[in-house]
Order: C-alpha cells, then structure tokens, then sequence
C-alpha cells in the first residue's frame, strides 16, 4: 500500500526570514493523522533567507539529519563542533542526553534550501554526538546512494535506529528498485522535480508512506533529487 502526501497538504508557515513546511506535526502545526511514519518524526523543508537563521535551542533523544539542497548552513553545538554544510554533504547530530546548537544562513544574502529529519533513536540516554560527510553532488545515473544507516557501511552516516536512507539525483528514465524485506516499511520525499513510485507520480514536495510492498520501483520522469527512507 503507498499513501501519497502531496505537498500542498504539508503545514505552513512563513516568518519573512523562514518559509517552512512540515509533512509531520511540528511547533504550531498539528495534525493527528500526521504525527509521524514509524519511527520517522520530522520532516522539515526549510528555506531561509540570507542572515536569517535559528538562535542556539536544545535537543534530546533524537536523531537529527541535515541534507542542504542549495546555499550553505553554518552550524554550531554545545559540543564544540563548528562547520558548514553545503550541497551534497548530509549531517548527523545524536541528541542522546542533551544538546544546544544553532543554524545560520552561512551567507547574508542568497537563500539557504535544506532538510531537516528527525528519526526517533533505538535508545534513549545515548551520548550525544556529531557527525558530518560529503557525498557526490551530481548525478547518480539510478543509482540510490546510502548515505545513512545504523552500521555507517559504505561511507554513510552513521544513526542509532535500524533505518537506511538513500539519496537519488535521477535523470528522465533513470530507474532504480528498491526490495523491501518483510515487515519493512518506506518512505520517499521528492525535493526536486517528478517521478513514478510504482506507477504513481509524485511531483516536488510530495511524500509517500509505503508498507506491505515487496519492492519499489523508481522512474525519474524529468531531473529528480529525492531521499528514501527504509524502516522498520
């Protein structure tokens, strides 16, 4: 069974410096039919202007994913970490016990496009800690590109759940399938441009949740970036 979430139907909310949409419940914006996908909890589409960005707040026991599509975020933790991340790099903070960090335009004049995921972890109480890699910012030829699990394998970050999630830059008819194990579950986000997921088009911002599918097939209709999330 695939469920589509069109993006229009994401919540909303533009504060000058930042236009956001939630696809799950987050801040003021909560629907009950939308809290979260297994142990997916957030999904934050986040455009912010230059200069603007979000002052120092405090997480715990969560699992944060940062990926920016285009622009920079420069970022800062209680842990002592200092960085930027730019297009093809994807971040991984472990809330665990305790953090404060901010997230700033890293320039004052062009705009920041980012993604921000939540992943609920497998343990509460865990020591927090950063992490930051970068991955190739072009095409993937149809080829989905792990780029974080639970084992870290093959480059990705590591994430203190049983998830893996993959990242597709998709030309027209670039294909990919996807098996899914039994009682294992998906979800894909498209940030950019259309594809067909199993024969059903899903256009820039739409979402999709997937369970009781043996295997995904992936066609990108037109320049596609994407991210698909296998869960258990």
């Amino acid at each position: 069974m695939i469920t589509i979430r069109k993006s229009a139907e994401r919540g909303h909310a533009n504060h000058g410096w930042l236009d956001t949409y939630h696809t799950f419940s987050f801040a003021d914006y909560y629907d009950p039919q939308h809290i979260q996908f297994r142990s997916l909890r957030v999904i934050n589409e986040d455009h912010v202007a230059g200069g603007g960005g979000f002052d120092t707040h405090p997480h715990r026991d969560m699992e944060i994913i940062t990926y920016v599509v285009s622009g920079a975020l420069e970022h800062r933790d209680s842990l002592g970490n200092h960085g930027v991340i730019k297009p093809g790099e994807v971040q991984r903070l472990t809330a665990g016990t305790g953090i404060q960090h901010s997230e700033f335009n890293h320039s004052a004049t062009e705009p920041v496009h980012l993604l921000q995921i939540w992943i609920l972890p497998d343990k509460t109480f865990l020591h927090p800690s950063y992490e930051q890699k970068a991955f190739a910012d072009e095409p993937s030829n149809g080829r989905l590109r792990l780029v974080a699990a639970k084992d870290g394998r093959n480059g990705a970050v590591t994430i203190n759940q049983d998830v893996n999630v993959f990242l597709g830059k998709f030309g027209p008819g670039d294909v990919a399938t996807r098996h899914l194990k039994p009682d294992r579950h998906a979800w894909l986000q498209v940030i950019n441009g259309d594809l067909l997921l199993n024969h059903n088009k899903l256009k820039m911002g739409d979402g999709a949740a997937v369970s009781d599918e043996s295997s995904l097939k992936i066609v990108g209709n037109e320049k596609t970036d994407f991210l698909l999330f296998d869960l258990n």
